[in-house]
């Protein structure tokens, strides 16, 4: 491996308590990696305020280390892959409403995760606070990004974008699919189509691809307001024994 950095990532960016956000540290695997498609394979928990060593891989990807532990890795899976068939992205006024309802009876779990915790603000999180679609197989929320968590360019940075790609997965699990709290992302691969810009009007929306004992793989989108996608991703995620 060459090009060693470290990387300490902030206590604000964790999913569940002391572990850092997996959409985001899978956004910022994609950021470090030269190959242009990756999917983000994950190991271990990855902490939050901790140093941990983030090196280039021979084949353009990237590994994310706690001394000899592999915490997680960006694999380069190239364009040739079957491609993701994203559902038609549900209106502005059903995610409003899919996100009314979940607001209004949430399920039982982490309330200050980064990504969709009902405790976070628009400036201190994405509140991807999804909910049934109903008479469609799908979770969605309607969204707006704060200016806050935007670059100097008023744009949502590329690792906030994945981040979005994730917690909709875990509502379709839950929502969809019966499962319980406690699922953790075994794999995130994300494309981004466009740029997104704070303050502008976004759905979010996931949808179930497979179900299979502790496991269950779902297809995520983020789209505008009108409908035209911004960015698309496909997720493993898994159960922990301790959770079923």
């Amino acid at each position: 491996m060459t090009d060693i950095e470290t990387l300490t990532i902030p206590e604000h960016l964790h999913g569940y308590t002391g572990v850092a956000f997996g959409g985001y540290v899978a956004g910022v695997l994609a950021g470090r990696a030269t190959a242009r498609d990756v999917r983000v394979d994950f190991r271990r928990p990855v902490p939050t305020g901790l140093p941990v060593r983030l090196a280039a891989t021979p084949e353009g990807g990237c590994a994310l280390t706690d001394g000899d532990l592999l915490l997680a890795a960006a694999v380069p899976t190239g364009p040739d892959g079957p491609a993701l068939q994203v559902p038609e992205a549900p209106s502005w006024s059903e995610a409003e409403a899919a996100a009314e309802a979940y607001r209004a009876a949430p399920p039982d779990g982490q309330t200050d995760c980064f990504g969709c915790g009902l405790d976070r603000t628009p400036a201190t999180g994405l509140r991807q606070h999804c909910g049934a679609v109903p008479g469609r197989a799908l979770v969605a929320t309607a969204w707006t990004p704060g200016a806050a968590l935007a670059d100097p360019d008023g744009l949502l940075p590329p690792e906030l974008v994945w981040g979005a790609l994730d917690c909709p997965g875990n509502a379709a699990g839950r929502l969809l699919d019966g499962r319980p709290a406690g699922a953790v992302t075994a794999a995130l691969g994300a494309r981004l189509l466009r740029p997104v810009r704070a303050g502008e009007r976004l759905v979010s929306f996931a949808w179930l691809l497979s179900s299979a004992e502790r496991k269950y793989g779902v297809g995520t989108a983020v789209a505008t307001a009108e409908g035209e996608l911004c960015a698309t991703a496909e997720a493993l995620w898994v159960v922990p024994r301790t959770a079923v």
